[in-house]
């Protein structure tokens, strides 16, 4: 009777971690934690942090989120649902609030009263005796502009304009480099700034997390890549990547497709990413 009641409990009543027990260990389909922690390559304290909502225990958010993704789809669940209530558990994002703003009118006040024409000759009156009693000044500001004036006419009429002859130089035509063809449409790209120089080029063929690190441990990118992501690598020899799944990343190498670096449902750490390393591995045919 218990587990008929938890069946029929509203999923917007349940939180992301009852959601995800409840699709685990109800229903004809149960499953152990360690079972499916093996087959998605993820910690099995980390889904058990998900489901108990204490998400303390893993480091970051975007883990927290990718984790619970692939929890989700795993468990046949709406993996944006699950998502959404663990951002609002978080913090993230939050539930919007209307405010109501009042328009008050503006009453119109009279800010100008009217220009009698006495008002207009008093006024030309004081401008004339103030030309008068410094017309000195005014004679030589008139003379100052006027001879600016015929300056910028002299030396402008003098200058030409030369724009400069642009040539294609195959040469540099050739250091542009080229988009990988890659095997599946894209669906994001991340660091697209290095695209023009990058020479290692990452692309999901499934949901997988990788880190990079650079020679110091300090961590370049990390997240989760989803079916068609792009990552575009800056150039250096000294960085390592981990893969948690190391089968579900297409690497291309100077726009060659390598093979795979590992067997499926794999994780590995410590790959060097420079090219030559990378190019021991041979390319895909």
């Amino acid at each position: 009777m218990d587990e008929k009641q938890e069946i029929l409990t509203p999923v917007a009543e349940m939180t992301a971690g009852e959601m995800l027990r409840n699709a685990r260990t109800t229903g004809r389909r149960k499953r152990e934690i360690a079972t499916i922690a093996k087959l998605l390559c993820i910690r099995e304290e980390f889904l058990t942090a998900l489901e108990e909502g204490n998400y303390r225990l893993i480091p970051e958010d975007v883990y927290i989120l990718g984790f619970a993704r692939s929890y989700a789809v795993e468990l046949g669940l709406n993996p944006d649902e699950v998502i959404l209530k663990i951002k609002k558990e978080l913090g993230i994002i939050q539930e919007p609030v209307e405010e109501e703003t009042e328009v008050k009118p503006v009453a119109s006040k009279k800010v100008f009263k009217k220009i009698t024409k006495e008002d207009l000759k008093r006024w030309l009156k004081v401008c004339v005796q103030y030309v008068k009693k410094h017309w000195i000044w005014f004679a030589g500001g008139f003379a100052a502009i006027l001879l600016l004036v015929v300056a910028l006419i002299i030396f402008t009429g003098k200058k030409s304009t030369v724009v400069p002859e642009i040539k294609a130089d195959s040469e540099t035509m050739e250091t542009i480099s080229a988009e990988p063809n890659f095997r599946y449409p894209v669906r994001e790209k991340f660091d697209q700034k290095n695209s023009s120089e990058s020479k290692v080029v990452l692309q999901a063929e499934k949901e997988s997390w990788i880190k990079i690190e650079d020679g110091k441990g300090n961590t370049v990118f990390s997240r989760v890549l989803l079916p068609g992501d792009v990552y575009y690598m800056p150039n250096s020899d000294k960085l390592k990547a981990t893969f948690g799944n190391v089968n579900a990343i297409d690497v291309w190498v100077e726009g060659q497709l390598l093979n795979k670096l590992g067997p499926a449902n794999t994780r590995k750490t410590g790959v060097s990413m420079s090219v030559n390393a990378l190019k021991t591995v041979g390319f895909a045919e």
